[in-house]
């Protein structure tokens, strides 16, 4: 009987203009890149890492302005997120990259993608749309989200009332309040981060119409929880509807963490979309 060795692990701080960006590499094989939400941090991803680390360098990193990474005094611009990744991508030495992203995540990750498709092999956009403006995304011209973000915000403001978190949601807190609980701490990690500001920023900077990405070939994968009141769960189909090499699946009974909440059900969805592009 051989004995069980852990994947490597290394944590490092990479120098940027604002201070220093945060960040772990953990495992070996192809590199696989998290970008995390506003709700989290590098630790995020550790039921990913556990299960993608034996078979891929995984790295998570903590945004500019989220701890462990330095705080940024005049507070964050989401425009400088992409540069950090690519900055970090170079001096990790990666000459291709595959890349997860949930919710804020998505803009750090997108941006990346456009930027250099021919290093991109494959791109998770986990809750989110990124760049993407999500009510131009919407096939009925607005009508569905309109409807779907009025009752959102209504189940928002009803949950919050109770000590929910939005980015768990009401089904998850109930079925899993210890990931609940552990989903708060990391938020709280964040400290005196401006994240109303940060929103500001994230909504001013998604103005991006799918016909811009007509020509994007990076394959793509939307994975969506069906019970979101953040991200509009019905534009995960309809953006990759409108990619060249876009996809989407639907996680039923989750909100919009279904990383954190159904891990198992993620990690396999990603494991299968990863295969398909070696």
């Amino acid at each position: 009987m051989t004995s069980y060795a852990a994947p490597s692990r290394t944590v490092g701080r990479l120098k940027r203009p604002f201070g220093n960006l945060y960040y772990e590499v953990s495992g070996s094989g192809p590199a696989l890149i998290f970008a995390h939400g506003l709700g989290g941090n590098h630790l995020s991803w550790w039921q990913q890492v556990a299960h993608f680390a034996p078979h891929y360098t995984c790295v998570t990193f903590a945004h500019r302005g989220f701890a462990p990474s330095d705080p940024v005094a005049d507070g964050v611009d989401p425009a400088d997120y992409p540069g950090d990744l690519a900055a970090l991508i170079d001096h990790l030495g990666f000459a291709d990259v595959r890349l997860v992203a949930q919710s804020m995540g998505g803009w750090t990750m997108l941006e990346y993608a456009l930027a250099h498709p021919e290093r991109v092999k494959a791109l998770v956009l986990s809750s989110t749309s990124g760049t993407l403006d999500r009510r131009g995304s919407d096939p009925s011209g607005g009508a569905t989200y309109d409807a779907w973000f009025a009752a959102a915000e209504a189940t928002i403001a009803a949950g919050l009332a109770r000590g929910i978190h939005p980015a768990m949601g009401e089904r998850a807190a109930e079925r899993f309040p210890a990931l609940h609980l552990l989903y708060r701490s990391i938020d709280e990690m964040a400290g005196a981060l401006d994240k109303e500001k940060l929103r500001a920023g994230l909504r001013r900077t998604a103005t991006r119409t799918v016909a811009e990405l007509k020509t994007f070939r990076v394959p793509t994968l939307l994975i969506a929880g069906s019970e979101d009141t953040v991200f509009p769960p019905f534009l995960a189909s309809a953006i990759a509807t409108g990619l060249p090499c876009g996809e989407a699946e639907t996680i039923e009974e989750a909100g919009h963490s279904p990383y954190f909440e159904q891990a198992a059900r993620f990690n396999t969805l990603v494991d299968a979309f990863l295969a398909r592009q070696r």
